[in-house]
């Protein structure tokens, strides 16, 4: 297979990265001032072993947002974003008061109500994340790829307007509550598609979760998207992206931070310029390399006036910008191996992130 580590070097650098990790565990106001701030935050979907079944005395699973968080904090992270489906009132005070004591920020992931019938759910879930701290909800309306899961053009059309009707649904929740609902552009929505919900649904409490890479398998250019979505951030998906072209059209992957195709100090100023408080908050998905099959006439399918231009740049940027080497993969990883890949990932992140993005 493709190489991916060696066991002793990861050994060398996971004690190395939780020395260098070290230098977050104290609350924000004992730092040094070149340190203050709030330093990045990580993402639930960057650990599997988020309810994970693997038995590993070194990598055990998280069972809750409680382990998430308390692990999260002793790596270094400045905050966590997690789901908060099915919490309890006692645990949402448990995530406050253990949020408040290791001093991380703490933002949720929720889905949007389906009907009318689904705002009591909602509005409960809200209220849930709301009492533990967090002010910033995270939804996704399509869990999905846009190119996988949609067979006609009208499917997508259907799946547009539910989901226009959905934040709608929302919105009077989050306004009633004072918190604030940001919409991820998540391999669903092209960036100008998501700016022109976002401007139309006009409202004070709705705005986006900013995903670095996602839409680079829609065939945008990051930082065009990031230029369009950033004024409406209300929080991000820290990633950068590896390419490679396949038969199809190209691979996609996650690859630590620094090594891939995203401008990422420009990315975090631009962010900075348009919300100062946002935070930062690492998406790093170690897995096989996603099919982006673009040369296949099924792709196009919800695509309105595709241009050759579009496609020409894509094929351009990953012609120009491979990966230097093949793109990780964890198919022939043992479960351990991968545990262990995915927790040097999530460090080489955490320590370029205070490096070189000063977050």
């Amino acid at each position: 297979m493709d190489k991916l580590y060696n066991f002793e070097s990861r050994r060398d650098f996971l004690k190395k990265a939780g020395l260098a990790a070290g230098a977050f565990a104290f609350p924000f106001s004992a730092l040094p001032e070149s340190l203050k701030g709030v330093p990045m935050g990580v993402v639930v979907h960057s650990y599997s072993r988020y309810g994970s079944k693997v038995e590993s005395q070194k990598y055990p699973g998280f069972k809750d947002a409680l382990d998430l968080m308390r692990h999260c904090h002793s790596i270094g992270a400045g905050g966590i974003q997690t789901t908060v489906g099915g919490w309890t009132t006692e645990f949402s005070g448990k995530m406050r008061d253990e949020r408040e004591k290791l001093g991380i920020y703490l933002e949720g992931s929720i889905g949007v109500p389906k009907n009318p019938e689904d705002v009591a759910r909602f509005e409960k879930e809200v209220l849930a994340a709301k009492e533990a701290g967090a002010t910033v909800l995270r939804t996704a309306c399509l869990s999905g790829r846009r190119y996988e899961t949609f067979k006609t053009e009208a499917d997508w059309v259907n799946f547009k307007t539910n989901s226009i009707k959905s934040i709608q649904l929302a919105e009077p929740i989050m306004a009633k509550h004072r918190m604030k609902l940001a919409v991820e552009n998540h391999k669903d929505w092209k960036a100008a598609e998501l700016r022109d919900i976002i401007q139309n649904i006009n409202s004070e409490w709705v705005g986006v979760t900013l995903d670095f890479g996602n839409n680079v398998s829609l065939l945008e250019e990051p930082m065009e998207v990031i230029r369009t979505l950033a004024p409406f951030a209300f929080s991000t998906h820290v990633k950068d992206m590896g390419v490679r072209s396949y038969e199809k059209g190209f691979l996609l992957s996650e690859v630590p931070l620094g090594t891939g195709i995203v401008d990422l100090k420009e990315a975090v100023s631009l962010c900075q310029k348009h919300s100062p408080s946002i935070t930062f908050s690492l998406e790093m998905i170690t897995r096989d390399p996603l099919q982006i099959p673009c040369l296949e006439e099924s792709y196009w399918t919800t695509f309105q006036n595709p241009s050759a231009q579009e496609l020409a740049k894509a094929l351009r940027l990953v012609r120009d910008h491979a990966y230097p080497s093949a793109l990780p993969k964890i198919k022939s990883l043992t479960p351990e191996q991968r545990l262990a890949y995915e927790e040097e990932n999530v460090l080489k992140c955490l320590a370029y992130s205070k490096t070189q993005l000063s977050i």
